[in-house]
């Protein structure tokens, strides 16, 4: 550290840093000495004051580059060097504004030489890791059916989140599945070091173990890291939550900043345990609440805490607004889960008339399935609209798949959809394999369904490939003729049964097979509509098509945003829609028997509801199409949680 203004120049520089803040972000910004815990609720302000705070610090003598700036995403980086930019121009270089990955990265390329091992490691993707991950269990002579590859991979990233080499993890099985990952783990990571690769996941790991082991190294970083900083606390994991111990285990200047009421992604990793636990971590720690909201009315504000106090695992705090007052929250009670979104949609239109911007509004949502009713809304209605961080419906790989075998079974000579479906799941056709089914098909004058039930007389094909295409045939011509007697919704679903796709979502076992399985369920249940049509099947092929090609967005216009919950979080709207606030929607039904998990989908409920500037809807559906029928719901208890003088009620009326 290097002290060399004036003392005159130094408090000009504070308080020209401070300009603006209110009492409790000059508090946060100007707490420089120990460990601080920067409880900052939602729209507090609190890039503003991680900006100010930087600012403040090498505005009182510190060097830039003494400072660490941890955030997740590169985005928020980059903001961060953007504000500290403008704020101090040059006198600001140097600081170390990153993530989590990128510092990790930064520092294994400069220390691993010198411990024997290369800096110029690469970086596997997803992709990456998922063809090693094929390439591990086939050396094992594992089967993808049986030990779905991005299964493993998850239960391999969940070790590593838990610091937990492959030796260690294979000491902590406990069942025969979770001794072939152990196995899987350990081929996993030789094969990566072969490649002098990498995975994300590593990145974290490598960065702790090496501290750990090497004192030395350990001690350079704590030395020229005086300050460290670390954003979104309530989303670190494990080895996120020791490296930053480790960093600022000698001088103690660490201040994170987060919010335990916006914990939401434990399906990631993070544990809300260590912002709630910080302060035994640190027991001379500085606590700072950061109440004052500049985002919401005071009617949307007293609404959500209604709900989120009822969370045990939480720090106590309320936000508050100068914005006295605001309209009441909307509730709408929709008979189905089509009104509902007719209502929602018709409500944008008119907000919209009134002058909103159509690019104000959002709707969001518990699951991704959720979407595809809203989106039928929005394309009858022709207004238009952007998915937030994912495919729309239609375009989903899963639904797209679904969609596929429903044509093989409407369209005999459909190639694409062959192509498409015939290794989903793993069945060992590969292009060369279709080809000649293909060709076999146009020679003997037949139907793809027809050749492959015939696989045996197909010359060319592998003992294994007759196998997988006389068992994909049989599957698609049994339930080709049972088209005609079975609802469409039973006929997907028996389909996706009988050709072992649902089986393989299911064994997958990741939250992301999980939500594909949502998906092809709201599929399923939404086929009713057809049923009473001449030709179902052809009748929804057709709507499908049609709705695909509508369903070309330009992002040049204005639209309305839809997404789920954990996407919109860091956004703000001028009216939000929380949509199918249902008990098994919101709170999701995994969580139902899990008071944990329940208290982490209620800070699901209180993430939506703080994203509304000005108006806040809920909306419920009253039933739902499965594709067994119509099921009744049962009204959120969130909904309930918040006091009637708050929310004004509307009903649907036939």
């Amino acid at each position: 550290m290097t002290k060399t203004n004036s003392k005159d120049a130094v408090s000009e520089a504070k308080e020209r840093v401070l300009l603006g803040l209110n009492p409790r972000q000059v508090e946060a910004a100007t707490h420089v000495e120990g460990p601080l815990l920067i409880l900052a609720g939602a729209g507090s302000g609190k890039t503003t004051v991680l900006t100010r705070r930087v600012a403040y610090i090498i505005a009182s003598g510190w060097e830039p580059w003494s400072i660490l700036a941890i955030t997740f995403t590169n985005k928020a980086a980059n903001e961060l060097k953007t504000r500290i930019a403008a704020l101090l121009g040059e006198q600001g270089e140097g600081v170390w504004a990153m993530t989590f990955h990128s510092f990790c990265a930064r520092v294994l390329r400069a220390e691993f030489p010198g411990i024997g091992r290369s800096g110029r490691f690469s970086i596997a993707d997803d992709s990456d890791q998922l063809k090693v991950m094929k390439a591990c269990l086939k050396e094992l002579n594992l089967s993808e059916k049986q030990y779905p590859p991005r299964g493993i991979l998850h239960a391999i990233s969940n070790a590593k989140d838990e610091l937990m080499g492959p030796d260690e993890y294979a000491a902590r099985a406990s069942t025969f599945y979770e001794t072939k990952v152990a196995q899987a783990y350990s081929l996993y990571k030789r094969k990566l070091l072969e490649m002098d690769a990498l995975d994300f996941d590593d990145l974290l790991m490598e960065t702790v173990l090496l501290f750990r082991g090497n004192p030395r190294i350990l001690q350079k970083y704590q030395e020229r890291f005086q300050h460290i900083l670390v954003d979104e606390y309530q989303d670190t994991n494990r080895a996120q939550y020791e490296l930053t111990k480790l960093l600022a285990a000698s001088h103690r200047r660490i201040a994170v900043v987060g919010d335990d009421d916006q914990s939401i992604y434990t399906f990631r990793g993070a544990d809300i345990r260590n912002i709630l636990d910080f302060e035994r971590d640190y027991p001379e720690c500085k606590v700072v609440k950061l109440e004052q909201n500049y985002r919401s009315t005071q009617v949307i504000l007293d609404g959500a805490f209604n709900v989120v106090k009822h969370n045990l695992e939480r720090k106590d705090k309320r936000l508050w607004t100068s914005k006295k007052g605001g309209l009441p929250i909307t509730v709408y009670a929709g008979q189905s889960a089509e009104d509902e979104a007719r209502f929602v949609v018709s409500e944008i239109e008119r907000l919209v008339g009134e002058g909103l911007p159509l690019s104000s509004c959002a709707i969001l949502y518990r699951t991704h399935a959720q979407s595809r009713s809203f989106e039928e809304a929005f394309i009858n209605a022709g207004v238009p609209y952007t998915v937030l961080a994912g495919f729309r419906f239609y375009e989903r790989k899963h639904i797209r798949d679904a969609v596929s075998y429903l044509r093989l079974l409407a369209y005999p000579k459909d190639r694409l959809s062959l192509e498409r479906v015939a290794n989903e799941p793993p069945r060992g056709l590969g292009p060369a394999a279709i080809e000649k089914i293909v060709r076999y098909a146009q020679e003997q004058d037949v139907g793809l369904v027809d050749a492959m039930c015939s696989a045996e007389s197909i010359k060319g094909l592998t003992r294994p490939q007759k196998k997988g295409a006389l068992e994909l045939g049989t599957a698609l011509m049994e339930m080709r003729r049972a088209a005609s007697s079975l609802p469409l919704g039973q006929l997907l679903h028996d389909t996706l049964e009988k050709t072992g796709y649902l089986e393989a979502l299911r064994n997958e076992g990741t939250s992301e097979s999980q939500s594909r399985l949502e998906d092809l369920s709201e599929l399923m249940g939404s086929l009713r509509q057809y049923d009473e049509m001449e030709n179902p099947l052809y009748s929804f092929l057709e709507n499908c098509s049609l709705a695909s090609d509508q369903d070309s967005y330009d992002e040049k216009k204005e639209s309305c945003v839809m997404g789920t919950l954990h996407s919109a979080k860091g956004l703000e709207f001028e009216a939000v829609f929380l949509v199918g606030l249902e008990e098994g929607l919101l709170p999701h039904s995994r969580a139902l028997l899990d008071e944990r998990q329940l208290e982490e989908e209620r800070r699901l409920m209180y993430v939506g509801m703080t994203r509304a500037k000005l108006r806040l809807y809920l909306t419920f559906a009253f039933a739902r199409n499965g594709y067994l029928g119509p099921t009744r719901t049962r009204v959120s208890r969130f909904i309930s949680e918040i006091p009637r003088e708050l929310l004004e009620v509307r009903i649907w009326e036939d």
